[in-house]
């Protein structure tokens, strides 16, 4: 009898112990149904947020077009302004005759020499013309004097260490560039390109036979004329300066905007350039020590624009001895050469297509709203990815690359 009790206990045991395993089973079971559920909401909730993030850099990319588009219409805008407000000087023709009275004056000595300043209308004066005049003569009678700074917009100093025979022949050196300097294609400030305002206003010069820096005062900075590749009247006008009456924006620039900091160009980055210049470029407008000193030391401009790299791609502008930024400025962005490792000029040109005003260049074009419109703005670099990664560049007012570049330009 013992023995069907013990068995009867057995299966008793076995059943018990199989309902464990079952409900054992059972549970991991749910446990893995919970896991699966709980994964697929949690992919779900992946998905989710990724498109929702896609979504919203999309947002922000196509807000920070509509930004770019109405800086544009600011810029014209602050343009026109400032093209109605500026009141340009008569455009006297310098006839064979004048020239001839021109060279006259500069025989009398100071009286003559004074009157010719005054005639060409570069003196800055009080608007008092005796108290002007007296200023004038004081200053042709200081002859080639390097400590002088006439009241016009001309770089006595660098007029004469640029011009070595002015110093020699003793000559006022406002008086040489208005007698002969003009004719000779010589520059009467480091930032005014006269070649070049020649060139890009040979018509009226060739109408009125007015030199480049008389024109440029009388009327074409009122017109928006730049007076250098490297100093965009338009952009600079577009940054609010409170230009005094009758003062034109480079010599704002000169006398008080870059010590606010305003920017000449859309490739000139005063901060960035005096972060990587001299200390001894602080008390020196940025532009001016760049263009004197900075880019033959191959300090850069811009995050985007290595002045030493450039040269090294381009061994002719090198071997022409030619300004790289002006010359990329003017030339080289057309030409389909990049400014910088960190910009694929060729890549980004395709990339925007039709969509590239024509004459525009390339980077200025990329730093005042292309950048937004391109899927890579160089080969392996998603503009929407590097947003979505970096979004503190919108309030940086920064365009991806530069981020990039200030991140790891040396």
């Amino acid at each position: 009898m013992a023995e069907p009790a013990n068995k009867s206990a057995a299966r008793v045991a076995a059943a018990a112990f199989k309902a464990k395993i079952d409900a054992a089973v059972q549970r991991v079971e749910a446990i893995r149904t919970e896991r699966e559920t709980a994964r697929s909401v949690s992919h779900e909730a992946q998905v989710q947020e990724a498109l929702t993030r896609a979504e919203l850099t999309l947002a922000l990319s196509e807000a920070l077009i509509g930004r770019a588009e109405a800086r544009a219409q600011h810029r014209a805008e602050a343009l026109r302004r400032y093209m109605a407000q500026a009141r340009p000087a008569g455009l006297r023709r310098r006839r064979r005759i004048t020239r001839r009275l021109e060279q006259v004056l500069g025989r009398l000595m100071s009286p003559g020499q004074a009157l010719l300043i005054a005639r060409s209308g570069l003196w800055r004066g009080t608007g008092r013309r005796v108290f002007d005049f007296r200023h004038m003569a004081a200053y042709a009678r200081r002859g080639a004097d390097p400590t002088v700074q006439p009241s016009a917009l001309f770089d006595q100093p660098w007029y004469l260490a640029t011009y070595a025979d002015v110093g020699a022949a003793g000559a006022s050196p406002l008086v040489h560039y208005l007698l002969s300097g003009a004719q000779e294609a010589r520059n009467p400030h480091p930032l005014f390109d006269a070649r070049w305002y020649a060139h890009e206003n040979a018509a009226d010069l060739a109408a009125t036979g007015l030199s480049p820096l008389e024109h440029f005062v009388r009327a074409g900075a009122a017109r928006g004329r730049n007076p250098h590749p490297l100093f965009d009247i338009a952009h600079y006008v577009a940054q609010g300066p409170e230009l005094a009456a009758d003062e034109d924006p480079l010599s704002h620039y000169l006398r008080d905007g870059w010590r606010r900091g305003l920017s000449p160009h859309p490739l000139f980055d005063p901060a960035w350039y005096r972060r990587n210049a001299p200390r001894s470029a602080r008390e020196t407008p940025p532009l001016l020590h760049y263009v004197t000193v900075g880019c033959t030391k191959g300090v850069s401009p811009h995050p985007l624009f290595d002045p030493a790299w450039y040269l090294a791609q381009n061994p002719d502008v090198a071997q022409a001895g030619l300004e790289p930024l002006a010359h990329f400025a003017v030339h080289g962005g057309n030409e389909g050469r990049s400014p910088s490792p960190w910009f694929d000029l060729q890549h980004y040109v395709a990339a925007r297509g039709e969509a590239l005003p024509p004459g525009v260049n390339p980077l200025v074009d990329y730093l005042q709203g292309g950048a937004w419109t391109v899927a890579e703005s160089r080969p392996g670099f998603p503009t929407a990815a590097y947003l979505a990664a970096t979004p503190e560049l919108v309030r940086q007012g920064l365009t991806p690359l530069e981020h990039w570049a200030r991140r790891h330009a040396r």
